[in-house]
């Protein structure tokens, strides 16, 4: 009788010693038949190469399978069963429902498909949650949540993921600066669009060695994009500027008590920053220092902004604004978030001023 082996996860000395018994097993079934015994050298080579892996049942019932059919072995499948410490009812069952596997991969392929299509949406890849909200809204299908996410990890797609800013490179206040009180105190969604508005500088390299930086107002309850400014220096200007085109910005309506709110960089304690948003008639308010919750919806955008935008792959500045110019627009209108309703960020300003 073939001596029996349980699924090998143990270290190479248990793998050897195991080895022998094997070899023991292969000699009684060789003088049944000679034919067998190069293939199964073969296999158990092949097993024992992979020996380090859990192998759960539907995986060895695979392997089984695809052996006995691949060699045209015959009255093996007790063998095998053995081996991988496997219930021969269990493999049968495994074979009746093949055309159930069958039609199961078959529908997961035509989910892959469309899940594929949202993905890739618009040029900016995305995960489970933004695939989901594309699919209702653009497609006008309902897939859950745990579908999607079971479909990716079964056919590898993988969303990007941020990384964590390694720097910022920032100059250092002077005593002229101020720094003033934190008036929003982390109650971003304050339901009335133009009000709360957050802002802050991030780095962009590209082309290698080149370093660029956008400066952005995002409305706190919306989401929205109100202005941005890039540029390849991190002078006071970048911020001003920035308050400059909000403020030219026609299509946009402030709510009387609107004001900024900021980190404590040096270009927001900046007495010329500071008179720029009094002479536009806006308050003023900073995170604690070293807070980077008190402000995290704006480091939450720039984040996603990193994961979608390949920045880095920009020749020259035209074509890194360009990229950035494109994505704002995207983000703006066609950008689902499960957090303001499965709604753009416009969408939800309109739902907002007309409620």
């Amino acid at each position: 009788m073939p001596i029996k082996l349980s699924t090998v996860n143990t270290a190479c000395c248990t793998v050897n010693m195991r080895f022998t018994s094997l070899s023991i097993s292969i000699h009684i079934i060789d003088r049944k038949s000679k034919k067998y015994s190069a293939h199964l050298i073969m296999w158990l080579n092949s097993y024992l190469l992979n020996a380090s892996e859990n192998l759960n049942p539907n995986k060895a019932y695979q392997w089984i399978q695809e052996t006995i059919e691949q060699n045209g072995f015959k009255g093996m499948t007790r063998y095998f069963c053995d081996l991988l410490d496997v219930s021969r009812s269990g493999y049968y069952s495994y074979l009746k429902a093949s055309s159930v596997r069958e039609a199961r991969e078959k529908l997961d392929l035509e989910a892959k498909e469309i899940i594929l299509k949202a993905f890739d949406r618009r040029g900016y890849k995305k995960g489970s949650r933004s695939i989901k909200m594309i699919l209702e809204n653009e497609f006008d299908m309902i897939f859950s949540r745990k579908k999607i996410q079971r479909i990716m990890r079964k056919y590898g797609i993988v969303c990007p993921h941020r990384k964590p800013n390694p720097y910022k490179k920032i100059a250092k206040a002077t005593k002229e600066h101020q720094v003033v009180p934190n008036k929003l105190n982390r109650e971003f969604k304050q339901g009335i669009p133009g009000k709360v508005l957050l802002t802050d500088i991030t780095y962009l390299p590209y082309n290698g060695n080149c370093m660029a930086y956008l400066s952005t107002v995002k409305d706190a309850s919306t989401n929205e994009i109100l202005a941005y400014h890039v540029s390849d220096r991190i002078t006071l200007d970048i911020a001003t500027q920035t308050i400059h085109q909000l403020m030219n910005n026609k299509k946009i309506t402030l709510h009387e008590e609107a004001f900024i709110h900021s980190d404590q960089g040096s270009h927001y304690t900046s007495p010329r920053y500071q008179k720029l948003l009094k002479e536009y008639g806006l308050g003023q308010s900073m995170s604690r220092r070293g807070n980077c919750w008190d402000n995290a919806p704006q480091e939450s955008f720039f984040g996603h902004l990193k994961d979608e935008v390949d920045y880095q792959s920009a020749r020259t500045l035209k074509e890194l604004k360009s990229k950035i110019n494109h994505y704002m627009v995207y983000y703006n209108n066609y950008r689902y978030q499960w957090n303001l309703k499965k709604m753009t960020p416009i969408q939800y300003r309109n739902h907002l001023l007309a409620a």
